[in-house]
């Protein structure tokens, strides 16, 4: 049995569909868990406390952590680390490999223009050190050889169905509603995006890949990142609408967040967007056979997701 921790997360549901191909058996935990193949498990848990994460991971063996905790660093701070160590105490228990999908966040701001698997450790924001903290933990019990486990890292993401991805609320959903977009930072600038189902599948080649293990991996994204310009354009050109547009800065962004309570966290990351963001994952692309998405289909399949919705 394979069993995704945090299976309501961006990546959770693709996660499931791509884990059948591995496994008879797929486990979904959440808070409020919901069926996504037929023959699914469901429990319900909150990671935070040790008892759960132990009934959770119990009879498991790979589990991917996918959780993605509210975007705010009161909730980061109180909860990541607890509910890392309680993971990796569950599967050190229950002798289980763990998957932990990870972020940018702890990377040095020098390392933005161009991230590989060996960037310079070293956050300036607060959500950066809690993030180094908690990928501390596991690579920690991995070289103790405690567990099992490996770090499967996205760039920002975007993708059908995907809610909680910052181009979905400052693109893709202003253009819906007949509005500008609102592109964090310079347009000038190019910025990566991994794609959701992309992800999905490639997290799962990772955990069913014994030498896989023991790693950091950078998840299959386009070599080939547009500009926030070029983003915008395509995106309102699969849209249909005009390509209007303004840069916002971290006044702009506070002011925002009195309506979007999620972008009162943004200024902290705007560094992100204020030079080029190339994320590089030639490592699993050249290690697996792996095209990502070519970034004009990712679009296409965003807009029709919503369009269905």
């Amino acid at each position: 049995m394979q069993t995704i921790l945090g299976s309501g997360g961006a990546i959770g549901k693709d996660l499931a569909k791509d884990l059948l191909r591995y496994t008879p058996q797929v486990r979904l935990v959440s808070r409020t868990p919901q069926k996504v193949n037929e023959t699914d498990e469901l429990i319900a848990a909150d990671l935070t406390k040790k008892e759960d994460a132990d009934r959770a991971v119990a009879g498991s063996d790979i589990a991917y952590l996918t959780v993605g905790l509210p975007y705010r660093i009161a909730v980061w701070q109180r909860n990541w680390v607890p509910l890392m160590r309680n993971v990796i105490e569950a599967c050190r228990r229950h002798d289980t490999k763990l998957v932990f999908f990870d972020n940018v966040y702890m990377y040095a701001p020098s390392a933005i223009p161009h991230m590989t698997e060996e960037a310079p450790v070293g956050p300036s924001s607060k959500k950066g050190q809690v993030r180094k903290e908690v990928a501390g933990l596991l690579l920690e019990a991995v070289d103790k050889g405690e567990i099992q486990g490996l770090i499967a890292r996205s760039a920002d993401f975007y993708g059908p169905g995907v809610e909680n991805s910052v181009i979905v609320e400052t693109v893709f959903k202003p253009f819906a509603k007949g509005r500008k977009a609102n592109w964090m930072g310079k347009a000038d600038k190019v910025h990566s995006f991994t794609y959701t189902p992309d992800a999905a599948k490639a997290t799962a080649m990772l955990g069913n890949t014994e030498n896989a293990y023991g790693q950091v991996w950078h998840l299959p994204t386009r070599p080939d990142p547009p500009t926030g310009k070029e983003w915008i354009e395509a995106i309102a050109r699969e849209m249909g609408v005009e390509a209007r547009y303004r840069e916002v800065g971290s006044f702009m962004l506070k002011l925002m967040g009195l309506f979007v309570p999620e972008m009162r966290e943004m200024p902290e990351m705007l560094y992100q967007n204020t030079q080029d963001y190339v994320f590089d994952s030639s490592k699993f692309d050249q290690h697996f056979g792996f095209t990502p998405t070519a970034y004009e289909q990712g679009i296409k399949e965003v807009v029709a997701a919503m369009e269905k919705s």
